[in-house]
């Protein structure tokens, strides 16, 4: 793929960057986060500035531009990607790496003392707001709020923002009504002597209010606010976005949701302000620019109580996860047996495989579109962890080559996201040690047991071991949280070799990804991803009565055997392999046969046979 050409882009944003008709002061450097005023990481067209200035379209990263340089922070799973994106006006830094300066220390060593930084406050989270404006201090900079967004002022061909309609998600997927939602919420406000809350997550205020939305693609949220008082509950949206069912949802017998315009939000936090005597709640991820709107000694900065709640599921949200899983995993089953057959013809392409798979999972029960762009990729493709395929890159699957396929759905009842890595041919020793290494990391994570709010993070070398026993690792975390049909990556837990600050400790009813990897640049890409669910643990002892817990694997789509050498597994990671063939023959099998796919029935058949 070509590099975006940002001569032009950057000479404008240096210009606007000296033009105090649009900055506060003249501006040394101008930061471009990824985020929108949510901080979503999952963003829509018209927020995709760091792109649109960068060439870079990956989800997380960081631009920033001086009078003479530009550069990039990204992580792992994005250095091969972004510089392939990225003309030679950018310079990419590679987060993670023991070398690479953060944006701060980059800046302080970049600058002349005395320089003025300049960013969007609705785009960078009060935190890192906080922690920025500490480190520049210490090298003798500033941080300044720009209110008009320089990047905005200069695209031309901005897209407007999205005003799709909302809708009411009923009680028989959500497993709680509204006004239960609510009334836990005050609960939480009342044990941190708080008298309201501002949400400004979007997943957040559609799991409180119960509505889905199709805002950002793949997400199903809506672009709005929320608070919650002692009395009232306000939603802040574009009201012609909601339906005359999600009008009469917000109006429940004891609770009346009012609504207000999205851009209300200063105003009524002014208003507010006046009536409320305790603590204003804001989560310490909103934007500087909402949590400056609430005085430091009425605010009340830490993690979403309602990210808490969304995180561990309810009984209902627990069924509606697993029953889509094996739905699921039959659109995975039929897609696998067509690819199959099309990959000895050669005929078939990374887009041309996706389509397919999507219209496979788009015939499913519940089907409400893909959690996330399909990551279908061949050979050395496979290696960009955050791989899209496009017209330009697109390659065939044949036999030849390493066939890797991230792909999830969303569903009413839940949402989905697995991967699997197959050969059609023959794969190499290299590959079979390095998918079986990869392999044993899967299993070790989901057999863990370990005590209840255990942070994610002293997992994490479980997932790693097999593989760094041979000097291999990969660049991405092993785990994160998933939403019931919300963002297919939700916090605030995790596992990662990275503590996570807010995670509050892996709990019974949470779900999460268990997805270690190999990848080879240029070459190949290996990557097993199941979702896992949270449960007890039976143990013989429980220390202190502080209670253990495990995973239960919810995914169930065969794990190719052709590609694991059986010599270098134990006799219990064998049994835990059949067992869980077993299981997606058994569950996935008989819903492939009411179904009437009998051919994808066969194929399960076969590619569950036990091994060893």
């Amino acid at each position: 793929m070509a590099p975006k050409i940002t001569t032009h882009l950057l000479k404008q944003l240096r210009h606007l960057m000296k033009n105090t008709a649009y900055v506060p002061k003249t501006l040394h450097a101008y930061i471009i986060p990824s985020g929108d005023a949510h901080q979503s990481e999952y963003i829509a067209p018209c927020d995709q500035r760091r792109s649109f200035i960068s060439g870079f379209t990956g989800s997380a990263g960081t631009a920033i531009v001086t009078d003479t340089d530009a550069a990039l922070w990204t992580d792992g799973r994005y250095y091969l990607q972004a510089s392939q994106e990225m003309d030679e006006n950018w310079t990419l830094m590679k987060q993670g790496l023991p070398k690479t300066p953060s944006e701060a220390k980059w800046l302080n060593k970049t600058l002349d003392v005395g320089s003025v930084v300049g960013v969007d406050p609705y785009l960078l989270e009060s935190e890192c707001w906080r922690d920025f404006a500490r480190e520049l201090q210490g090298g003798g900079h500033t941080i300044i709020p720009v209110p008009d967004n320089l990047i905005d002022l200069m695209w031309d061909d901005r897209p407007p923002r999205p005003a799709k309609p909302v809708v009411p998600l009923e009680i028989k997927y959500t497993g709680q009504s509204l006004t239960e939602k609510v009334k836990q919420l005050r609960e939480d406000l009342v044990e941190e002597n708080a008298s309201m809350i501002i949400i400004t997550a979007l997943d957040e205020v559609a799991y409180l209010y119960n509505l889905r939305g199709s805002d950002i693609e793949y997400n199903p949220v809506f672009f709005s606010y929320a608070s919650v008082t002692q009395n009232e509950a306000f939603i802040f949206i574009n009201e012609s976005q909601l339906t005359s069912a999600a009008r009469e949802a917000l109006q429940t017998e004891e609770i009346k949701v009012i609504i207000k315009s999205y851009d209300d939000v200063p105003k009524f936090i002014d208003d507010q302000l006046l009536k409320q005597s305790g603590k204003v709640w804001i989560s310490n991820h909103a934007s500087q620019a909402v949590t400056q709107m609430v005085p430091e000694d009425k605010r009340l900065s830490k993690v979403s109580p309602v990210a808490l709640r969304k995180a561990i599921k309810n009984t209902v949200e627990i069924k509606g996860m697993e029953l889509c899983h094996i739905r699921d995993g039959a659109a995975l089953c039929r897609y696998f047996t067509w690819l199959e057959k099309e990959a000895v013809k050669g005929t078939q392409t990374e887009i041309s495989g996706a389509d397919q798979l999507q219209k496979y999972r788009s015939e499913l029960e519940y089907f409400a579109g893909l959690s996330f762009s399909t990551i279908s990729s061949v050979g050395p493709n496979a290696a960009v962890i955050h791989y899209t395929p496009s017209p330009e890159t697109d390659r065939h699957i044949t036999t030849d080559e390493l066939y890797l396929c991230d792909s999830g759905g969303q569903y009413k009842d839940g949402t989905t996201d697995v991967t699997r890595t197959v050969h059609f041919g023959t794969p190499s020793k290299f590959m079979q040690e390095c998918f079986t290494r990869v392999l044993k990391g899967v299993i070790s994570m989901a057999t863990c047991i370990f005590p209840t709010k255990i942070k994610g993070n002293c997992l994490d070398t479980l997932a790693r071991k097999s593989l760094w026993d041979v000097g291999l690792d990969y660049g991405h975390g092993t785990g994160h949280g998933i939403g019931m049909y919300l963002n297919v990556h939700e916090g605030p837990m995790g596992v990662s070799w990275r503590s996570y600050p807010d995670d509050p400790g892996l709990q019974e009813g949470m779900f999460l990804s268990d997805e270690p990897g190999y990848y080879e640049d240029g070459k190949f890409g290996i990557r097993i991803e199941n979702i896992v669910r949270i449960i007890e643990a039976q143990t013989p002892h429980n220390h202190r009565d502080r209670g253990f817990l495990t995973f239960k694997t919810v995914t169930l789509v065969p794990i190719q055997t052709k590609l694991i050498d059986p010599s270098m597994m134990t006799e219990n990671e064998i049994q835990w392999l059949n067992s869980y063939h077993a299981e997606c023959r058994e569950k996935v099998g008989e819903y492939l046969l009411q179904q009437g796919h009998k051919d994808a029935y066969d194929w399960l058949v076969r590619e569950t046979e036990p091994i060893g």
